[in-house]
């Protein structure tokens, strides 16, 4: 969905998140996530370079400062694709940021969705689940939500969600 919206919206900076986890097969270093062993996460962290991090499925994920710092200096508007415990650390961080939930139709089109993707194993999967149920509890603390179910929709929404808010 950030995909296609960027797509549109070529001006979005887009920041590339930080984690732990192993690299999925065709994803690249710096493109997709910087990958980091735990002992540099770690060092990183120590270093207060991120601006939000959390535990997530198992692994660590953070968005870096300098990847926040670089953009906004650009005059970007940007995008962070981060849990909700990283959204709620940028809103701390950054009051004037705008939260918008992206919100699947439901738990079982979330996991028709995670199990068809291939990815995960049956433990994975069943934490992601969990996981998404948690976070979907708290949409309600977003400034939107958009519900992912018709993807040309959705996307259309959430270009509606940007112009509102930046034109604020």
């Amino acid at each position: 969905m950030v995909a296609r919206v960027r797509e549109l919206r070529p001006d979005l900076g887009l920041t590339v998140s930080a984690t732990t986890r192993e690299p999925r097969e065709g994803e690249i270093d710096g493109t997709s996530y910087y990958f980091l062993t735990e002992e540099e996460f770690t060092r990183r962290l120590d270093a207060d370079e991120f601006v939000e991090w959390a535990n997530v499925h198992g692994h660590r994920y953070g968005t870096l400062v300098s990847e926040v710092s670089s953009k906004l200096a650009a005059g970007s508007s940007l995008v962070l694709e981060i849990d909700v415990q990283g959204a709620f650390q940028v809103k701390e961080r950054f009051p004037e940021a705008v939260l918008v939930f992206i919100m699947p139709p439901s738990l079982p089109v979330l996991q028709e969705r995670l199990s068809n993707r291939g990815t995960e194993s049956a433990d994975s999967l069943a934490l992601r689940l969990a996981n998404a149920e948690r976070e979907m509890a708290l949409a309600d603390r977003y400034d939107d939500v958009v519900v992912n179910d018709d993807l040309d929709r959705a996307v259309d929404e959430l270009l509606a969600v940007l112009d509102k808010h930046e034109r604020n």
